[in-house]
């Protein structure tokens, strides 16, 4: 069952009033692709999956999004670029996975999107990177950075019983307005969308790219939108399961 399918639905308003919620995300290089990239891969996954599209993101769902997505409710999403530059770990880490299931709204596992590229760098802090996040989004128009618009996070608070302010290492919040906007932020309104499906959710089984797959996502901004389904399936077939088939089409003939 999907929950909260954002279409047909009006454009985000540009004047910075976002309504009872707004869910905000800051972005930057990551797993060894530029910004620019990543929104360009963004928009071809867009095109493929109807204006589906799924952004990565490394902090777990507000415990809110659940009911919110339950609910259906028209949730905008604002993403800002990053006032720091990216850390070196993620412009070149040292490993970089892609993810291929996820934890829906009620709970089951299921296959990511056949349209959907979710990578990361493969390494945390702990060691191997067994848990990532998905912001699940939609848009009616195409992905493309802008500037001009200040969003003022000052002026919202975290939806949670204390109500906290962002803190400096929350990336991704799920926001309420508590004030009007100062319009003078340093953060801008680069990208936005709608919360789609199950909104924000926990993806699993992820498998390393090999040299060969890195090679090829280097230049996935290269593949036409009808190509991309097949481009996106090659990627997350495991290794093994690619060297098993061919040692049996071997034995075969």
């Amino acid at each position: 069952m999907s929950y909260g399918t954002a279409s047909p639905i009006r454009r985000i308003d540009q004047d910075r009033k976002f309504g009872e919620y707004v869910c905000w995300s800051r972005m930057q290089a990551e797993a060894g692709q530029g910004l620019e990239t990543i929104v360009a891969r963004k928009e071809r996954e867009r095109r493929a999956g109807g204006g589906l599209f799924l952004w990565g993101v490394g902090n777990a769902p507000a415990v809110a999004i659940n009911a919110l997505a339950r609910m259906g409710l028209q949730i905008p999403v604002v993403f800002s670029i990053m006032k720091t530059r990216a850390k070196p770990v993620d412009v070149s880490p040292t490993r970089i996975v892609i993810w291929r299931r996820y934890i829906d709204v009620e709970g089951i596992e299921r296959p990511l999107p056949e349209h959907t590229l979710i990578t990361s760098r493969g390494d945390s802090a702990r060691g191997a990177k067994k848990v990532h996040y998905a912001l699940m989004c939609w848009s009616d128009a195409p992905l493309q950075l802008q500037h001009g618009t200040r969003f003022d996070h000052h002026a919202y608070r975290n939806v949670s019983r204390a109500g906290a302010p962002v803190a400096a290492s929350q990336v991704t919040a799920l926001l309420k307005p508590v004030g009007e906007p100062s319009g003078q932020s340093d953060y801008e309104v680069n990208l936005q969308a709608w919360l789609s499906e199950s909104y924000w959710v926990r993806l699993t089984d992820p498998i390393e790219l090999s040299a060969e797959k890195l090679g090829a996502l280097a230049h996935c901004t290269d593949v036409p939108t009808a190509e991309w389904v097949d481009f996106v399936s090659g990627l997350r077939v495991s290794d093994d399961k690619v060297a098993k088939r061919h040692d049996l089409e071997l034995r075969l003939f």
